[in-house]
C-alpha cells in the first residue's frame, strides 16, 4: 500500500518516545510487508507457506476488515507497532465451552467492527493534488500570501470494554489516537470503566500499567474476572444393606451347589442402621464483573426410605431397625420383615405354622403339616407330603420327598435339592439338581445344571425355557416338557376364575330365596367378594399381556440339555415333537412355524 507520510502524519501526529526510537531502527527498512494471510494472534503467515491450524481462541479478521485497516494505517505511520492481539485467553480452565466461545467470539467481533467502521468514518480523505488556476500563479507572481493549511485532525484514543454474556470476564481493547488526539491515560480508563460499569474483580495492576505499555493498542486484554456461581449438590441415601440381591451359585469341583449358603437372606438387629443420608454440599453465590450477585441453587435433602419396623435416627440421618429380622428393599422404601425361628421341626410340637413375615425352619416339614407365610421360607432339612406356600422365596437345604401329595407354591423362586414326587407352583425361576416325577409349573426358566442334573419323568411346564444336563433316562421314562405361556398365572388364573364362577352361583342361588337378615348380609359379602374378584382378574389379564409381550421381544423359550433320551416329548405352544432317539447337545426352540434341533 503506497503511503504518503504527509497527510497522514498530520492525522496521527504520532510523537515518538524512547521506547518506541528503539526500534525505528531495525524497522526502518520494512516500509512494506509481504502479502499476508489474514491476522492470527501474534503472527502473520506468508502466503508461500501452509497455515496453521486456526487457534478456537483466536478472532480471526480479514485485510478487509475496518479493525485491520485502521492496524496497518497506523503501523505504516509510526514505523514499528506490535502484531493485533485478539485472543479470549482466560489462562484457565474456567473459559467457557467451545459453543459459547464461539458466540463470544461472534459478539466480539459486531462490538470490535462497530467501533473500527465509526473511527474509519470519521478520517477525513486524502485530497487529491490539483493544479494551480491562473489566479493562484497571478498572485503568487503578485507576491500574495499562500492560503493557510487546515489545522490538523484530532481524535483521542477510544478504549472498548466487552464483557461476555454471563459477565464473568471483561476485555479491554484500546484504539489508537489520530491527528494529535489525546493518548491513552489512567483517567481515561477511570472513565470507560466506570460508564461500562465494571468493578468487581479489576485486575489494577494491568491497568495501573497499561497506559505505559508498549501494547497498548489493538491488543485484547483480560482486565475483570467475576466469580462463577457454584451450585449445591443434592444429598444422596448410602446403603448399608443391598437394595437387589443377587443370587449367585456357587458349585464345588464336583459341580454340587451347598443350598445352605445361598447368601440372599440379610439379617439385621435391632437399632442396627439400613442406610444414611449423606448432606448435601451447599453451593456459593457468585459475582459478575458488574458487581452483581449470581444466585446459586442450593442441594436438596433426600429423604429416608422409611418402611415398615424401621425409623430415623434421632438426628435424622440415618434409618434403623425398629426389631430384629430380615432386610429387603420393597422398591421405594426399606422394610424389616420378621423372622420365626422354628429351632426343630414342623409336627405335632409345632402344628400348622401362618405367619406374617419370614420364617426358618432349622428342621425338616412332616408329612401333612403346613407352612403359609407372605415373606420367604427357608428350610434346613427336608419337605415331606407336606404343603408349603411362600410369598417371597423357598429355599430347601435337603429337597423335598413329596410322595406325590406334597404341594409347594412359591410367588418368586425356588431352591432345593432335589425335588421328588411333588407338585411345584414357581411365579420366578427354579434352581435344582434333580426333578423326578414332579409337576412343575414355573413362570421363569428351570433350570437343573447342577449336581446331577437330570429331569426324570413327571410334566415340566417353563414360560421361559428348561436348562439340564439330562432329561429322561435310558429306561424310557415318560417326560413332558411344555414350553411357553405362563403356567403359574395360567394356573392362578384359572383357580380364579373358578372362585368367581362358585361365588355367582352362589349369589344366584341366595337371589331365588326369600328375604331374610341372613339372606341380605350374605349376598352383600358376596357381591362384595365377587367386585374384588373381577378387579384381580381384570388386573391379571393386563398383567399376563405385558409379560408375554415381553417374552415376544425376547426371542421365546427353548429346551437346552446335554442328552435327551426317547421318551422325552416337548411342547411349545400347540406343536409337539417326541424324541425317538438319544439325542445330544440338544437346543431346540420354534422356528419359523417349526419346532427345530440344533
Amino acid at each position: 500500500m503506497e503511503f504518503k507520510s504527509g497527510f497522514w502524519g498530520r492525522l496521527f501526529g504520532f510523537k515518538r518516545t524512547e521506547r518506541d526510537g528503539e526500534h525505528a531502527q531495525e524497522q526502518s527498512q520494512e516500509q512494506s510487508l509481504p502479502d499476508l494471510e489474514p491476522i492470527q494472534g501474534d503472527q502473520t503467515v506468508p502466503l508461500s507457506e501452509p497455515q496453521p491450524e486456526p487457534d478456537i481462541n483466536q478472532l480471526i479478521l480479514s485485510h478487509e476488515h475496518p479493525f485491520i485497516l485502521l492496524y496497518e494505517k497506523w503501523r505504516e505511520q509510526v514505523g514499528y507497532a506490535p502484531l493485533p492481539h485478539l485472543r479470549l485467553d482466560y489462562g484457565d480452565d474456567d473459559g467457557p465451552v467451545d459453543e459459547n466461545l464461539e458466540k463470544e467470539l461472534s459478539r466480539l467481533r459486531r462490538a470490535i467492527t462497530a467501533v473500527a467502521a465509526d473511527r474509519l468514518s470519521q478520517i477525513p480523505k486524502e485530497p487529491e493534488p490539483e493544479s494551480p488556476s491562473e489566479e493562484e500563479s497571478e498572485a503568487k507572481e503578485d507576491g500574495e500570501e499562500e492560503v493557510e493549511e487546515e489545522p490538523p485532525f484530532q481524535l483521542d484514543a477510544q478504549p472498548l470494554i466487552y464483557v461476555t454474556v454471563d459477565q464473568l470476564a471483561a476485555w479491554l481493547v484500546v484504539f489508537p489516537p489520530i491527528g494529535e488526539g489525546r493518548e491513552l491515560d489512567k483517567e481515561m480508563l477511570d472513565g470507560i470503566l466506570k460508564e461500562s460499569g465494571v468493578s468487581y474483580g479489576l485486575n489494577t495492576e494491568l491497568l495501573d500499567a497499561l497506559p505505559d505499555a508498549q501494547d497498548r493498542y489493538f491488543h485484547l486484554f483480560l482486565i475483570a474476572r467475576g466469580r462463577a456461581v457454584v451450585h449445591g449438590k443434592d444429598g444422596y441415601i448410602e446403603d448399608f444393606f443391598k437394595r437387589n440381591v443377587r443370587k449367585k451359585f456357587e458349585e464345588d469341583e464336583h459341580g454340587r451347589v451347598d443350598y445352605f449358603h445361598l447368601n440372599i437372606v440379610q439379617n439385621v438387629e435391632k437399632g442396627q442402621p439400613i442406610c444414611q443420608i449423606v448432606p448435601p454440599v451447599p453451593g456459593v453465590a457468585g459475582r459478575t464483573v458488574l458487581d452483581e450477585e449470581i444466585t446459586c441453587k442450593e442441594g436438596k435433602t433426600p429423604s429416608l426410605p422409611k418402611g415398615r419396623n424401621t425409623e430415623a435416627s434421632e438426628d435424622g440421618m440415618q434409618l434403623l431397625a425398629v426389631k430384629a429380622g430380615r432386610v429387603e428393599f420393597s422398591g421405594r422404601s426399606f422394610v424389616v420383615k420378621s423372622v420365626l425361628e422354628i429351632s426343630g421341626n414342623v409336627d405335632f410340637s409345632t402344628g400348622n405354622i401362618n405367619f406374617v413375615g419370614d420364617v426358618h425352619i432349622h428342621g425338616d416339614v412332616g408329612s401333612g403339616f403346613s407352612v403359609r407365610t407372605i415373606g420367604n421360607v427357608t428350610i434346613d432339612g427336608v419337605v415331606e407330603a407336606a404343603e408349603i406356600e411362600a410369598g417371597g422365596d423357598l429355599i430347601v437345604a435337603k429337597g423335598i420327598l413329596g410322595d406325590s401329595r406334597a404341594m409347594i407354591r412359591a410367588h418368586h423362586d425356588v431352591y432345593a435339592k432335589y425335588m421328588e414326587n411333588c407338585t411345584v407352583h414357581c411365579r420366578g425361576s427354579l434352581q435344582t439338581d434333580c426333578i423326578v416325577n414332579c409337576d412343575v409349573y414355573c413362570d421363569g426358566e428351570v433350570n437343573v445344571r447342577s449336581g446331577r442334573g437330570t429331569i426324570i419323568g413327571g410334566r415340566i411346564r417353563a414360560a421361559q425355557g428348561v436348562d439340564a444336563k439330562v432329561v429322561g433316562s435310558k429306561s424310557e421314562s415318560v417326560t413332558s416338557i411344555f414350553l411357553g405361556g405362563q403356567p403359574f398365572a395360567d394356573f392362578e388364573r384359572e383357580t380364579l376364575l373358578l372362585n368367581i364362577k362358585k361365588q355367582e352361583a352362589e349369589l344366584e342361588k341366595l337371589e331365588r330365596q326369600p328375604d331374610s337378615p341372613t339372606r341380605t348380609q350374605r349376598m352383600g359379602k358376596l357381591r362384595l367378594d365377587l367386585s374384588i374378584g373381577r378387579m384381580k382378574l381384570s388386573q391379571f389379564d393386563k398383567e399376563l399381556k405385558k409379560i408375554k409381550e415381553k417374552l415376544e421381544e425376547q426371542g421365546g423359550c427353548r429346551l437346552k440339555c446335554s442328552i435327551a433320551y426317547p421318551g422325552v416329548a416337548l411342547t411349545i405352544g400347540d406343536l409337539t415333537m417326541p424324541l425317538a432317539k438319544e439325542t445330544s447337545m440338544v437346543d431346540a426352540r420354534l422356528v419359523g412355524g417349526e419346532i427345530c434341533l440344533l
